[in-house]
């Protein structure tokens, strides 16, 4: 839950990355950062036996969440913002906040221009408003804050990770569950031998274009790609059965489809009879929209055969998105399986 907490939007991902790093201590024959920001760390591969054939499989989860940038200070010191990633900006109505300044941390409320629900016509109660129309109350005088904040400060949302049930909840399980479940599969590895080189990458910027996987995939010169991003779990009242995508502790999604890739057959149906054969649940996922950083392994240089494991999740891009811990557990299980 500590990595959900942690502010890293992309391009400043620092916070999460020296977590990532201190996490790594012993689990990793190699490990370095590279000029993105990349934390990649490898585990070498025992000798191969006798007719096997030895790959070099990169696996890929993105560390920043979305977020804003300080984009203007206006003469009263309102702060408008910039958008990094996707938001549903009915889920951004009188929301906590921290900007991030050089100074230190302040608070402050995000919420739409315009008039309050008392004194609004029906059809201005009706409007959805654009994230430009947005703005950030610090509660300060404009001085005060032109004197502490700067254009291209970060912006997060405040929101405390906790516990609902069998679910995790917070403001950046996209992606922070999965820097988590490659972190346990690195822990549950420890001391073993692996038949696969592993290039394990917590990623940089994947929500604004995927950057960081693809020079990152670029160094590493992959034969396997596997992206680890959380998916649609609209398993959700309202929602029709064909639209859920998966389901919430069902098991880890194999991706079949995705807007920027279809994965690699031949994995899709290894990674599926292995987890039949070890009796871990899982679940094919087709997705009509979105990207994962397998997307970017998959272009890399002449190609690689990627697929992506996804993570089941409720209210994604929300500051409750939720995840089940057996679906955590399933892809631990399902990535220790291929890589011993």
């Amino acid at each position: 839950m500590h990595l959900s907490n942690l502010p890293g939007v992309p391009g400043q991902e620092d916070a999460v990355r020296d977590f990532v790093l201190a996490e790594l201590e012993g689990l990793a024959d190699e490990v370095h950062v590279d000029a993105m920001g990349n934390v990649i760390a490898r585990r070498a591969a025992r000798p191969p036996k006798k007719g096997e054939v030895a790959e070099r499989v990169m696996i890929s989860a993105h560390m920043d969440e979305i977020g804003f940038l300080v984009r203007f200070i206006d003469d009263r010191g309102f702060l408008r913002v910039q958008a990094l990633g996707g938001f549903d900006t009915r889920n951004l109505f009188a929301r906590n906040v921290t900007v991030h300044a050089r100074g230190g941390a302040l608070p402050g409320i995000l919420t739409p221009g315009g008039k309050p629900v008392h004194i609004a016509s029906p059809e201005e109660r009706k409007k959805i408003p654009e994230v430009r129309e947005f703005f950030i109350d610090l509660g300060l005088g404009a001085d005060e804050v032109r004197a502490q904040v700067r254009v291209g400060d970060m912006v997060t949302l405040d929101q405390s990770a906790r516990r609902v049930g069998r679910l995790v909840c917070g403001k950046a399980m996209d992606d922070r569950a999965s820097v988590f479940l490659l972190l346990e599969t690195l822990r549950a590895l420890r001391g073993q031998d692996l038949r696969h080189e592993l290039i394990a990458v917590f990623s940089t910027q994947e929500e604004v274009g995927l950057r960081g996987a693809i020079t990152a995939a670029y160094g590493a010169q992959p034969t396997v790609g596997i992206g680890l991003d959380v998916t649609l779990a609209v398993d959700t009242p309202g929602v029709p059965a064909e639209d859920a995508v998966t389901r919430l502790g069902d098991g880890i999604g194999i991706k079949v489809f995705d807007s920027s890739m279809i994965s690699h057959r031949a994995l899709v149906d290894s990674f599926w009879d292995l987890a039949q054969a070890n009796g871990i649940p899982a679940q094919l996922e087709v997705l009509a929209q979105g990207g994962t950083d397998g997307a970017a392994i998959q272009r890399s240089r002449g190609g690689v055969p990627t697929l992506t494991l996804s993570l089941p999740t409720r209210y994604i891009h929300t500051v409750v998105e939720a995840v089940h811990e057996a679906d955590l557990r399933a892809g631990v299980d399902l990535l220790v399986a291929y890589l011993r």
